[in-house]
């Protein structure tokens, strides 16, 4: 029997996608066709098709293609949830999820969008949620989290199998709870969020507090 996403197979298997060094983004080789790319990461690209709109084809790089399987488990565990998108199949080299309408939080602070509190709540449930099925949720970040209908929807699972806190979200609910009040509604500039992600990502490398990376964000913003 074929399901609406057979279609899409043709199309994807024109499209390459390679992995970078030092954790960049992915690139992305071939003939796109009916296909709009609607996600980067470190190991994967995410497309829409226009002839099956309803999925994201979730596209590895060929050094990647192990983390396929692990990741459809992970949907598996996880089950049925308001808070992640749906796993319907997985292929040697993709899966076929949900497509999910929103804005990353991202993009929310980009283009001045209020984040409602709710969304912060939203997002400590589903970790809760995945705890008690097993798992552990991290890598939660802006680029990772979508505002839907006022609500939280979160798009990537793929971490969850691995152990250790990363501490990423408990920073971002931190900063949201004492400093999104001086940013909310206004759009920030793309190079200044750049900016302060790269500054964590070394603050992590460098062993430096949240408290000293606030510090120093803080002095960037205020005292030019």
């Amino acid at each position: 029997m074929e399901n609406d996403w057979d279609k899409v197979f043709l199309t994807l298997s024109k499209i390459k996608v390679f992995s970078n060094a030092n954790n960049l983004p992915v690139t992305i080789s071939g003939d796109l066709d009916d296909l709009k790319c609607i996600g980067v990461g470190t190991d994967a690209a995410v497309f829409q098709s226009l002839s099956a709109p309803d999925y994201a084809f979730k596209l590895y790089a060929k050094d990647k293609v192990n983390k396929v399987k692990v990741e459809a488990n992970v949907y598996h565990i996880l089950g049925d949830s308001p808070f992640f998108s749906t796993c319907f199949a997985s292929y040697d080299e993709y899966l076929v999820l949900s497509y999910e309408e929103g804005t990353t939080l991202f993009d929310c602070i980009l283009q001045g969008i209020h984040i409602p509190e709710q969304v912060v709540n939203d997002v400590e449930n589903a970790r809760e949620y995945v705890r008690n099925k097993g798992l552990n949720p991290r890598d939660i970040h802006l680029k990772n989290i979508l505002l839907q209908n006022g609500r939280a929807k979160i798009i990537d699972v793929s971490e969850y199998v691995l152990p250790g806190n990363d501490y990423r979200w408990e920073h971002l609910k931190k900063g949201y709870e004492q400093y999104y009040h001086l940013i909310d509604e206004n759009s920030v500039p793309f190079w200044l969020v750049e900016t302060i992600r790269k500054w964590y990502n070394q603050r992590a490398e460098n062993s430096s507090s949240f408290e000293e990376f606030t510090k120093t964000i803080l002095k960037l913003l205020y005292n030019k």
